[in-house]
């Protein structure tokens, strides 16, 4: 198959798709096209082997979506933050989910010591959760488990990060939502690992020194 028609048989598979959908429900995508009221949102990796309403066996319109190499909450990532300022304070989300997910390419290059130009001040970000856990992590010898050990520990800093925000502060204090998830997605089962976040601990802890509301 040509590199065209590859491209091509995209629109084929929209196609087919769509077919399958209607067959379903005939009224889908009039009702899809209406408005969204997602439950979820989900801030994973852009790796394409993370799709996050695959993985999660959810319907399009049930899960709002950021995504970034890693999945980090970063407080000067203004796209980040306008999608979390959206799905929580109009959206209403109710759920946060931060996915990571084992062999993820930019953990392993974060704990590779190597220039990697414009990448440098995103991954400095894994660098300073290393930095934070640099004992723990230091202490696995086995390389692979100590990268799945990163793995976990970005997705609990990255779930502080969003109860940082004032946003997930202010509304959880009115509405009792949305509460924060860690999850880990493993390639090799296509099984989610509920990493147990202990979200109302994190959030009282956290607010001793990052509180923005009352």
């Amino acid at each position: 198959m040509t590199k065209s028609d590859i491209y091509e048989s995209v629109f084929e598979r929209n196609r087919e798709w769509v077919r399958e959908c209607t067959t379903k429900d005939p009224g889908f995508f009039e009702k899809l096209s209406t408005e969204q009221h997602p439950d979820f949102l989900f801030i994973g990796c852009s790796d394409s082997r993370v799709p996050a309403n695959t993985i999660m066996g959810v319907d399009p319109g049930e899960v709002f979506v950021h995504r970034n190499v890693a999945n980090l909450v970063v407080n000067t990532d203004f796209n980040g933050l306008s999608t979390l300022h959206y799905a929580v304070d109009h959206l209403k989300v109710d759920h946060i989910v931060v996915c990571g997910h084992y062999g993820c390419g930019g953990i392993k290059a974060a704990l590779q010591p190597r220039d990697l130009g414009i990448l440098n001040g995103w991954l400095r970000e894994i660098r300073d959760v290393y930095r934070l856990h640099q004992e723990e992590l230091d202490a696995i010898e086995d390389d692979q488990e100590r990268e799945n050990r990163l793995v976990q520990l970005n997705v609990r800093e990255q779930c502080q990060n969003v109860i940082k925000t004032a946003v997930v502060q202010r509304n959880y204090l009115e509405r009792g939502a949305p509460r924060v998830y860690g999850w880990a997605y493993d390639l090799s089962t296509g099984l989610l690992e509920d990493l147990e976040v202990p979200f109302e601990a994190d959030l009282d802890k956290v607010r001793e020194t990052y509180r923005l509301t009352r």
